[in-house]
């Protein structure tokens, strides 16, 4: 009999889970890790939030079965996600132009999106940001989409390059799929000003360009409200949109695995088409999602009171990475007195962008047990009152 199983090659090792269980080997006392994105408090640790206590208390209380959920999820879920990222009065929940999916997590709302625009769409290219979530791109190869950059971060002003970004997509074509950030962008923390998502808007409207938003990180910017303003705004352009949503991050639900893939068409007719197709290709992969996360998500959000708290506590968590970044750059400025960090302060949400090299960043992990993803990117949250001096002095060391 052939071995088969032998000849298969090894996978390359994930950047960011690779890194991290290199993290859990580390046998030094004082390592530092800044690699994956996931929110930590104060004596840094990743703490599960008082809403969401109470919502599985009650949860526990009020739940009768563990029967099966129909393929895309509960209704009620659905709802959540659509007044959360278009508020409640929005008009296409109004026109029945909107429907949801709830999905295992952002990363599985991503690659439904990627096996609709490839095998319903008959879509063979995708503009993605550059730099971008490691993720993206395989994801979006994995199913066969062309993955084309737009210019997105400039190294030299250390900023945004919002007019690389609108001359590259003037060369895409029409019904190409462009991926967007909501907010927080990853990894570099910039994100675009009002004035720019509306001239963006106008131009994706004039390309025929088809957006799908990554929202991952809403709430952790500005807020709930004020981080919508993008996808909102695209919204009232475009007649047809796909939104991938997580809420690993502003529930901290991370190993509930609970997020959303979103369809806006342009009647509700086209609507109810598009997402037979949704529907279909979830049948083929996972059948059903699991009830547990949307249960939490949707008890909190539908809830008055439960909701208010949770945005108090998300608010707890935007505030102390706030709070982080101006110790880090601060900090910085201190002790490397050469170099001006204030650019940081420009950047929002979990990540700092330092934009290091290969050989600093692996000198901060094999001389300093500080682990940082290329090009620099760091997880805000997992700076502490107690590591701070360590970590600023270990990047001085290298810089």
């Amino acid at each position: 009999m052939k071995i088969m199983f032998e000849k298969v090659s090894p996978a390359p090792v994930d950047p960011i889970f690779g890194l991290t269980e290199e993290f859990i080997k580390d046998i030094r006392s004082r390592k530092i890790n800044l690699t994956i994105g996931i929110y930590k408090d104060k004596n840094n640790k990743t703490p599960i939030l008082n809403t969401v206590k109470k919502a599985e208390l009650n949860i526990l209380e009020l739940e009768r079965t563990k029967s099966y959920l129909i393929i895309e999820g509960k209704s009620e879920y659905a709802y959540s996600v659509q007044k959360l990222l278009f508020g409640e009065n929005a008009q296409i929940i109004k026109e029945n132009r909107i429907k949801t999916a709830q999905t295992p997590g952002g990363t599985g709302a991503l690659r439904i999106a990627a096996e609709f625009i490839k095998h319903k769409l008959k879509r063979n290219t995708i503009w993605c940001s550059n730099p971008t979530w490691t993720n993206h791109n395989a994801i979006f190869s994995s199913v066969g989409l062309r993955i084309k950059q737009y210019s997105y971060y400039n190294e030299i002003i250390k900023d945004k390059n919002f007019t690389g970004m609108i001359e590259d997509l003037e060369k895409a074509s029409h019904g190409d799929i462009v991926l967007l950030h909501v907010c927080s962008h990853n990894p570099t923390g910039t994100d675009l000003t009002k004035e720019e998502w509306n001239i963006l808007a106008q131009l994706i409207e004039e390309k025929g360009l088809i957006p799908l938003f990554d929202c991952a990180y809403q709430g952790f910017s500005k807020g709930i409200e004020e981080d919508a303003y993008g996808v909102r705004t695209i919204t009232k352009y475009s007649k047809e949109i796909l939104v991938a949503t997580s809420f690993s991050k502003n529930f901290s639900l991370y190993n509930e695995r609970i997020g959303a893939l979103t369809l806006i068409a342009e009647k509700e007719h086209i609507t109810n088409k598009a997402f037979s197709q949704i529907k279909g290709i979830i049948r083929c992969i996972y059948s059903t999602p699991p009830a547990h996360g949307s249960n939490i998500v949707s008890m909190i959000l539908n809830n008055p009171t439960l909701c208010i708290e949770w945005k108090n506590e998300l608010k707890e968590m935007r505030n102390r990475i706030q709070e982080m970044r101006k110790l880090f750059i601060k900090t910085l400025n201190t002790i490397i007195n050469k170099t001006d960090f204030d650019f940081l302060q420009k950047q929002t949400g979990m990540f700092s962008y330092l934009n290091l090299s290969q050989k600093q960043i692996r000198r901060l992990r094999e001389e300093f047990a500080v682990y940082i993803l290329p090009p620099g990117r760091i997880n805000v949250s997992g700076i502490t009152e107690s590591n701070i001096e360590a970590l600023c002095s270990s990047i001085a060391k290298v810089m």
